[in-house]
């Protein structure tokens, strides 16, 4: 059993940055891919970023690439979305998520993931 807390979201105007946080606690750390997806109203969750247990392989969708990095410190069993040049259609409610996988793998298939965090609201105005 892994128990997820995100941390860090808030109100930002676009262009600017935010640093999401979810602490880990429960499990190894180290055995779990995370993954960061989000939810804007009216839509359906998608997948953010992902990254290894090892931290050595990352995805990132397409939305996201080049300006959002994912990072893990398994010392503090935290992960974390680094969120730079921030859209307003960045905004939404985004959730960490822990999946049981091998320890130099992702996945970005939100069905994989066994765990999930309470979600932090991100709010880019224009």
């Amino acid at each position: 059993q892994v128990q997820l807390v995100e941390s860090g979201g808030g109100l930002v105007q676009a262009g600017g940055s935010l640093r999401l946080s979810c602490a880990a606690s429960g499990s190894t750390f180290s055995n779990y891919g995370m993954g960061w997806f989000r939810q804007a109203p009216g839509k359906e969750r998608e997948v953010v970023a992902a990254i290894s247990g090892s931290g050595g392989t990352k995805y990132y969708a397409d939305s996201v690439k080049g300006r959002f990095t994912i990072a893990r410190d398994n010392a503090k069993s935290t992960v974390y979305l680094q969120m730079d040049s921030l859209k307003p259609e960045d905004t939404a409610v985004y959730y960490c998520a822990a999946a049981r996988l091998q320890r130099y793998t992702y996945t970005y298939r939100e069905a994989s993931y066994d765990f999930w965090g309470q979600g932090t609201q991100v709010t880019v105005s224009s």
